[in-house]
């Protein structure tokens, strides 16, 4: 009963550190360009996980070291920058919303590129999740082309996700979630750096208050929404299993919802039944049967 409730607790609190990434996004931005907040982002979290890598690189294979550095590329150095991109010219809540497709886009992958098998029901998710992505990008506010150009970044980086899954459970099976993130992670300290180097970053003023705030928002988007809560992802899915790690899912978007509410982003009523549709669509495909739908259960073989 303990357990139950610990990982009850770690669900909450992952759902509510990812879920907040996207408004600390914004405010990151509102001091720094997007290629300098992604670039505080990583750096920070590959510090975080530094002394986790210093052990992590006596266990992964060197034949391994160089998919473990395409998937720190792939999962997370390109789409933090995609995100911030992004997150200049559309809401953090709309992110957020769109960031709720990665398990479609994971299945669609595997389908297309890997030849993984899929069900019938799981197409079906699919294509329901990605009505609901129309009429959301239908609906939005001021969604004129160049919005529309900005919100198809936040699609690719959940279509990266996708490939780095499969990069990642078909290449590193037998390499510790920590291992792989943490040396990953590591690999992106210089890079990060040297992208704060080109482009300014150490000619701000430090005193100013506004650059103070965007660098400690930045700095707990890579210390705490990074790097912590993969910590705790990978806590949650070795205690309580992945389908019950994979509900966080449902509550990344809402908390993201919320906090652009908090910070005077607008959502039409529309838009939160497209993201219940999309959450729908990501349910049926997590879930792979509709037995929820009681004219449509599945009946057993001895029925």
């Amino acid at each position: 009963m303990h357990q139950k409730w610990t990982n009850w607790l770690v669900f909450a609190l992952l759902s509510i550190v990812w879920g907040s990434s996207f408004i600390l996004m914004k405010e990151g931005l509102k001091a720094f360009t997007p290629y300098q907040v992604a670039s505080l982002r990583m750096l920070f979290a590959g510090l975080v996980l530094l002394p986790f890598a210093i052990k992590a690189f006596r266990k992964i294979p060197k034949d391994k070291m160089g998919i473990v550095i395409v998937s720190g590329l792939v999962g997370n150095f390109i789409p933090a920058y995609l995100f911030c991109i992004a997150e200049t010219r559309i809401d953090s809540a709309l992110a957020g919303i769109l960031n709720s497709l990665t398990p479609l886009f994971t299945i669609l992958v595997g389908v297309i590129f890997y030849k993984t098998q899929t069900t019938t029901v799981k197409i079906l998710g699919i294509l329901i999740g990605f009505i609901g992505l129309t009429f959301l990008l239908l609906t939005g506010k001021n969604m004129h082309f160049d919005n529309l150009s900005y919100a198809s970044l936040v699609l690719i980086a959940t279509i990266m996700y996708g490939i780095n899954v499969h990069t990642v459970g078909r290449n590193l099976k037998a390499i510790g979630s920590i291992q792989i993130a943490s040396v990953a992670f590591s690999f992106l300290i210089l890079p990060s750096a040297a992208i704060l180097f080109f482009t300014g970053f150490f000619d701000y003023n430090f005193k100013d208050p506004m650059v103070i705030h965007s660098i400690l928002s930045s700095a707990i988007l890579g210390m705490v929404g990074t790097s912590m809560a993969s910590i705790l992802f990978y806590y949650l899915v070795k205690q309580a299993g992945i389908l019950f790690g994979s509900m966080v899912t449902y509550g990344i978007p809402i908390v993201a919802v919320v906090w652009g509410l908090i910070y005077g982003e607008s959502l039409a009523p529309l838009q939160v039944v497209c993201l219940g549709v999309i959450l729908l669509g990501v349910y049926i495909v997590n879930r792979g049967h509709l037995n929820f739908i009681p004219f449509l259960k599945q009946k057993s073989p001895q029925s």
